[in-house]
């Protein structure tokens, strides 16, 4: 019994973590790989100088790096300030640029999940203000379309598909490459080419994202995700698709994306990157294991849900979610973060919005069960004793919760 006590106090004390999918601790590694960009390497990349010209050849490394992950031309890769702003350029700069080649009453039309990140729903959002048509395809009790939905909702309007590969809530895994398969076999019979988006950002560490394979015209990758630092951002361009700046003010990334290099964080994306396949079959099987103990055990918990599916083919490897009868999720998170446990209750970008989530209500479940909702996800540097620690405080908490709201 001491030695449990003992263990509570050292997990308090240290802090366990288990929100990954919200953001990385950087690899000490790719730190290292940083700091002289941080603090003698600072030439301006676009000076023609010495001082210029060695940042500048740091950031093409990192652009070979990141093109050799996604099997595509360095000339194919934009670096951007973050996976949002890589999403918005990816469908704001596109339809900007399919605008001005449309005849008079031609109309715009975009086809996206209901579960999509904010990013792309929140722009598709405002586009739609502006008169561009959104068609937003459901998704079943397991977080995935139906490709016959998708079939059905292409129109000879259509210009771009954009889907999450994984979803940062649930962990369901979209079939890109079956959906690619289907945009290409239409673009046969269009006049217009369909293009395809996809926001990759939490699949990098576990999912093939060879873009050839996946046949997808542009994807979103993100520093923080990875093990690299926050601020940096990735958009994959296939080469000839159109595209127009969403910002002004210089000819940076192509023209693309205007504004002074962050050496210093590229130089993080591109190291980060490098190192996902080298470990990946060891961190994911590990992971595995933890997960499928968090699972089991969880859903001892009287009155505990798992959101999603556990079929292994349609769900990444690190994040799951659980939703409690008669508990509220944000009470449980700041319970949970007293006790040194740091989990969310969905997206970290509207982790301060109290509304339910829209992933679990677009699953189907009740206004009720998502906001009771909880997301646990794993990472590289988590170990069986949090797991533990997280397994002996859960179901206190809960039961402690419940008697206070009387359920």
């Amino acid at each position: 019994m001491k030695n449990k006590k003992n263990s509570i106090k050292r997990n308090k004390k240290r802090g366990t973590y288990l929100d990954y999918a919200a953001t990385t601790p950087i690899d000490a590694i790719v730190l290292k790989k940083m700091m002289p960009y941080l603090k003698n390497e600072y030439g301006n990349p676009s000076s023609l100088h010495l001082f210029g010209q060695k940042t500048r050849a740091a950031i093409e490394d990192a652009r070979e790096k990141v093109a050799r992950f996604l099997n595509c031309l360095p000339s194919e890769i934009i670096f951007t300030g973050s996976a949002t702003e890589s999403d918005n350029l990816a469908i704001r700069g596109l339809i900007k640029s399919l605008q001005r080649t449309k005849r008079t009453g031609e109309k715009i039309h975009i086809i996206t999940t209901t579960i999509e990140h904010k990013a792309v729903l929140e722009t598709c959002a405002d586009l739609e203000k502006r008169g561009v048509k959104i068609t937003y395809l459901p998704v079943g009790p397991d977080g995935i379309i139906n490709l016959d939905d998708l079939k059905s909702e292409i129109t000879p309007e259509t210009d771009l598909v954009s889907i999450m590969y994984a979803n940062n809530e649930v962990g369901s895994v979209q079939p890109i490459e079956k959906i690619g398969g289907i945009i290409t076999e239409e673009n046969k019979h269009k006049e217009h080419k369909i293009y395809f988006h996809t926001d990759a950002v939490q699949a990098a560490n576990w999912l093939n994202c060879d873009v050839k394979e996946l046949g997808v015209d542009l994807l979103t990758l993100s520093g923080h995700k990875i093990y690299g630092p926050k601020g940096i951002g990735v958009l994959y361009l296939k080469d000839k698709t159109p595209i127009l700046p969403i910002i002004t003010g210089g000819s940076h990334e192509w023209g693309l994306r205007p504004g002074t290099e962050n050496v210093a964080n590229i130089v993080g994306m591109g190291e980060a990157i490098g190192k996902i396949q080298s470990t990946k079959r060891e961190i994911q099987n590990k992971i595995e294991k933890l997960r499928n103990k968090l699972i089991k055990n969880v859903l001892k918990i009287n009155g505990a849900r798992l959101n999603g599916t556990n079929e292994k083919e349609k769900r990444i490897v690190n994040i799951v979610n659980f939703s409690f009868m008669g508990v509220e999720g944000e009470s449980l998170v700041i319970s949970l973060s007293e006790e040194g446990i740091g989990v969310s209750t969905g997206s970290a970008c509207t982790s301060h919005n109290l509304m339910p989530s829209h992933v679990i209500m677009a699953m189907g479940s009740s206004e009720l069960m998502a906001h009771s909702s909880l997301r646990i996800s794993l990472g590289k540097y988590t170990t069986d004793r949090e797991i533990d620690y997280f397994l002996r405080v859960l179901p206190k908490i809960i039961n402690k919760l419940r008697k206070i709201s009387g359920r």
